[in-house]
C-alpha cells in the first residue's frame, strides 16, 4: 500500500475534489487520478463515488478513512522517531481558531512559527462557528470554551483572564457599579446566550441577569460598542489590553472577579497519534504565550 496514495485519499476526504486535493500534494488531476485507482484496485473495492464536479466517499471510503490516518500518523512518528527525533516537522498542518483571537494573536506571531519550522506550511482557518475538527479534516482547534467532546484531547495554551470593563465616558455618564447588583441599573452589552454574569463576593457567588439595549454574536463588536460608551461589557483581557493601555476602556468591579473557568485551548483528536506538526504548533503556542501571556503583562498596574 502506497503512503503517497492514503495521503490523497485523507486529502480528497476533505476536499472531495481531485483536483483540488492533487494541487496540495504537487499532483496533476490525472496522476491524482490513477493514484487512487491503483488504491482502490490495490483493496478490491470503490472508495469514492466520482461525478464531473466532485467526488464522495462510498461505504467502504468512510470505513477506510480513520485507518488510513491513522497509518499515516504512524509513519510520521516512525519518520520523527529515527535520530531521536531529529526529523523535522513537515507537511500541511491545518489549524481552525476562533475569528478574533485568530487575527490578534495567531496571525502576528506566523512568521516566527514558520520561521523555525521551515519544512511545515499552515492551511489556517479563522471562524468564531465551532467547527468539526475531525469532520472537518484539521489537525488543531483552537477554542476559548470549555471541553465538551469526550474524542478530543485538550491542551492549555494560555489563561483567558474575563473581566468586566466599560469606556471612562459612559462611567462618567451614567456612574460607577460599586457592587454586582448595581449592573442590574446599567446598560450592559451582552453576547447572546450569556446573559447571566456570575461574581465572587464575600457572601459567595453572585449570578446577575444582565439588560441592555444591545446584543451581539461578535465578541469584537461588542468591545468596539463597550469603547463608543453603548455599555458596561465582559471581555477576555486578551481582546481588551490595548483598549485599556490606551485609557480606552477601564475594569469595572475590580474586588469582584468574574467566576469564569476559561482558557485558550489546543485541540485535537485522540483517535490519533500525536503528529510532530501537531506537538511542535502545540508546544511552539505553550511557550510563545506562556503562563501569563503578553496581553496580561500589559494590563494597567500589572
Amino acid at each position: 500500500m502506497n503512503i503517497e496514495h492514503l495521503k490523497l485519499f485523507v486529502r480528497l476526504a476533505v476536499t472531495h475534489n481531485i483536483s483540488q486535493a492533487g494541487q496540495e500534494l504537487g499532483l496533476s488531476p490525472a496522476v491524482a487520478s490513477a493514484h487512487i485507482s491503483k488504491l482502490e484496485e490495490g483493496l478490491g473495492v470503490r472508495l469514492l463515488h466520482r461525478t464531473t464536479r466532485k467526488v464522495s466517499l462510498t461505504q467502504e471510503g468512510e470505513a477506510f478513512l480513520p485507518y488510513a490516518e491513522e497509518v499515516l500518523a504512524s509513519v510520521e512518528m516512525a519518520r520523527a522517531s529515527v535520530g531521536a527525533g531529529s526529523m523535522a516537522p513537515r507537511g500541511t498542518l491545518r489549524v481552525t481558531a476562533p475569528a478574533s483571537f485568530g487575527r490578534m494573536h495567531l496571525v502576528p506571531s506566523l512568521k516566527a512559527f514558520l520561521a523555525h519550522y521551515p519544512h511545515l506550511s499552515l492551511d489556517l482557518r479563522l471562524s468564531d462557528s465551532i467547527v468539526d475538527l475531525v469532520e472537518g479534516g484539521f489537525d488543531i482547534a483552537i477554542r476559548n470554551a470549555e471541553l465538551k467532546d469526550s474524542s478530543l484531547i485538550a491542551r492549555k495554551l494560555a489563561p483567558d483572564q474575563r473581566i468586566i470593563c466599560a469606556s471612562p465616558e459612559y462611567l462618567k455618564h451614567y456612574g460607577e457599579p460599586r457592587s454586582p447588583q448595581d449592573l442590574l441599573n446599567h446598560q450592559c452589552i451582552n453576547l447572546l446566550g450569556l446573559e447571566t454574569w456570575v461574581f465572587a463576593t464575600a457572601s459567595g457567588p453572585a449570578s446577575i441577569k444582565t439588560h441592555g439595549q444591545l446584543r451581539t454574536d461578535n465578541g469584537e463588536a461588542m468591545r468596539d460598542a463597550c469603547v463608543s460608551g453603548l455599555g458596561i461589557a465582559i471581555s477576555s483581557t486578551w481582546s481588551v489590553y490595548q483598549h485599556m493601555a490606551r485609557g480606552e476602556l477601564v475594569q469595572v468591579l475590580p474586588n469582584n472577579p468574574l467566576i469564569a473557568h476559561t482558557a485558550i485551548w489546543a485541540m485535537y483528536s485522540s483517535a490519533r497519534q500525536l503528529a510532530p506538526k501537531v506537538r511542535a504548533f502545540i508546544d511552539f503556542y505553550a511557550e510563545y504565550f506562556g503562563e501569563e501571556p503578553y496581553w496580561d503583562k500589559a494590563l494597567p498596574g500589572a
